[in-house]
């Protein structure tokens, strides 16, 4: 059982995040837990890497002096398993928006779809959804985009080493993507779409690794908090 002292000179907590849970919300509630089993007034928790809140799977937590390791933990490689919906565009390129516009997808076969990955392989220009947590002149952009405002997006280099295509069922296609610190498999699924001359979504996201931290070794927060009172 950890003690509070162990707590506060550093551990990694490995969380399989739940649906419709915020990053921030996690960190809170655990920081909370701990708080509340050891009777402490003070504990430093936070997280390598922002998962949206329709993403589910591995959330790193750090606490205490383990929080000095957060920047080191964020550019290590992550790995995500999901599913893009074909011949259909939203403003968040994800399910946090409504079908704006759709598309035609007779065009489109298996190996079209296969063979258009390797566009995507290396180091790619990608812009972020407008529906992010990036800061721009001090705002967040879904500030800017919740509010109908217009705002310019500068695009970034990310890198993406694998991206395999899993299942196709009808416009539903499974994938894996291994890529680096700062990619958006939201952009990724907007991009996608476009490059196969019709439109596309993200409609389930699960991060599955970052580094050799694997989500398969991750619990759930009520068995972290059922842990703390053993």
């Amino acid at each position: 059982m950890k003690t509070a002292e162990d707590y506060q000179s550093g551990q990694i907590l490995l969380i399989d995040k739940p649906l419709n849970w915020t990053s921030f919300q996690v960190v809170n509630k655990l920081r909370w837990e701990i708080k509340q089993a050891f009777k402490i007034k003070k504990i430093k928790v936070g997280h390598a890497g922002t998962l949206d809140p329709l993403a589910t799977g591995l959330l790193l937590l750090c606490t205490g002096k383990m929080t000095k390791q957060i920047d080191s933990f964020q550019a290590q490689i992550k790995e995500y398993t999901g599913t893009f919906v074909l011949g259909s565009t939203t403003p968040s390129f994800d399910l946090e928006t409504e079908i704006e516009e759709t598309y035609p997808t007779e065009h489109i076969t298996k190996d079209l779809i296969k063979d258009t990955t390797h566009q995507f392989i290396g180091e790619i220009k990608q812009y972020p959804p407008v529906f992010s947590a990036i800061k721009k002149d001090g705002k967040r952009l879904y500030e800017f985009a919740r509010a109908g405002q217009d705002v310019e997006i500068k695009p970034r280099i990310v890198r993406i080493t694998t991206f395999e295509i899993t299942k196709i069922q009808g416009l539903k296609i499974d994938f894996k993507v291994v890529c680096s610190k700062g990619t958006y498999i939201r952009s990724l699924a907007n991009d996608f779409g476009k490059a196969l001359q019709s439109g596309a979504h993200l409609s389930s996201l699960r991060r599955t690794k970052i580094g050799n931290f694997n989500v398969n070794d991750a619990i759930s927060i009520e068995s972290f908090i059922t842990s703390l009172k053993v």
